[in-house]
């Protein structure tokens, strides 16, 4: 058996989305399982999710389609929405909810000539500039949606570019712009802007949806804040074993291009994962792991299926379990290393990893 292996626990995932709860205590949850639930399990996810939220986030129809076929039965959201009248009357009928963020959605539910209905998600680029009708639009855009009988709900949805920094002014003139579209509308209307980082820092912009995404799996959405402080566990362990030790002399070089110099004599370890299983080949020399607890460190090239540690002076033996990051070294801590994000060590993990569940 392949030794890498990638350990989800669902009781983690379950005290995260209390964490929501408990920060947004009034508020309906759209939890985010897209991109296969950031790399965790879009099914699993879904299934261990379903009965506590109030329904899931997916990117795009594929991935609605997926879990109803699955047997998940609870609300759906598309967020991209649909492109089409084929993709309009399979999302219709799948009964998904839809973001509508352009006119030529909008086009497509008024051509509608079905019977089903479903709730619409009304999109306001409020400056983030990426999805959404802009602010002097989105009046007659609600108005347009409100005569059509295939919508049932209309809530309006926009999305923060910089609620991850507390300091930027960003999201403030975000929520300036959101609120003065918002006394034009009926004030019955619900509301979803709090994703992540807002729940956490912006509590003026709960309303009445939230919509979790990466503080479900255990990670940070700040830079200057770690998961353990804000009391979230993570949910995806990524562990592998020694396979191999040796001893090298000072002078002798490790891996490809020989990066790598020693300057002592070294015991290494070589731990049975690379970048075919998804570690970042890019990730710094220095780089911490875990084995058998002790914290020591990447040294040369991450191979595709190997990467060799210092261990010199540590308790390790053949077979010894390694652990890339899980609760005691956060994804977080290894993305720094890799200059970027968590999202991404979590989504590129590839099929050959073995999937268990605890």
């Amino acid at each position: 058996m392949r030794d890498a292996q990638l350990i989800i626990n669902r009781d983690a995932l379950l005290h995260n989305l209390q964490q929501v709860k408990h920060h947004a205590p009034q508020a309906k949850v759209l939890a985010m399982v897209k991109a296969d639930a950031y790399g965790h399990g879009a099914l699993l996810i879904a299934q261990t999710l379903a009965p506590h939220v109030d329904a899931l986030g997916v990117a795009f129809l594929d991935e609605a389609l997926a879990l109803r076929q699955a047997g998940i039965s609870c609300p759906i959201a598309i967020l991209e929405g649909i492109f089409s009248i084929q993709e309009l009357e399979q999302a219709l009928a799948a009964q998904c909810y839809l973001v509508v963020h352009q006119q030529q959605q909008l086009d497509l539910l008024a051509n509608y000539q079905g019977t089903d209905q479903t709730h619409i998600w009304l999109k306001i680029d409020s400056g983030m500039h990426r999805l959404g009708f802009a602010p002097e639009l989105a009046l007659s855009a609600y108005q347009q949606l409100s005569t059509l009988n295939c919508v049932q709900e209309i809530i309006l949805t926009s999305h923060f570019a910089c609620a991850d920094d507390p300091s930027s002014i960003k999201t403030q003139q975000q929520i300036d712009v959101l609120n003065q579209l918002y006394q034009q509308l009926p004030q019955t209307l619900s509301r979803s802007f709090a994703n992540s980082a807002a729940i956490l820092a912006w509590p003026n912009t709960h309303h009445q949806w939230v919509r979790p995404g990466i503080m479900l799996y255990g990670s940070s959405p700040f830079i200057h804040k770690t998961a353990k402080k804000l009391n979230l566990q993570a949910v995806m362990t990524l562990k592998t074993k020694v396979i191999a030790l040796r001893t090298i002399n000072a002078g002798e070089t490790v891996g490809y291009g020989s990066s790598w110099q020693a300057s002592r004599q070294t015991r290494l370890a070589v731990i049975a994962i690379g970048y075919g299983d998804g570690y970042p080949r890019h990730i710094n020399t220095n780089t911490p792991v875990l084995i058998n607890g002790q914290r020591c460190f990447i040294v040369g090239r991450v191979s595709m299926d190997m990467i060799t540690v210092d261990v010199t002076g540590l308790d390790v033996t053949l077979g010894d379990e390694v652990i890339l990051w899980g609760q005691d070294l956060s994804a977080d801590e290894i993305a720094g290393y890799a200059q970027t994000i968590s999202y991404e060590l979590f989504c590129q993990i590839t099929p050959r990893v073995k999937r268990l569940v605890t």
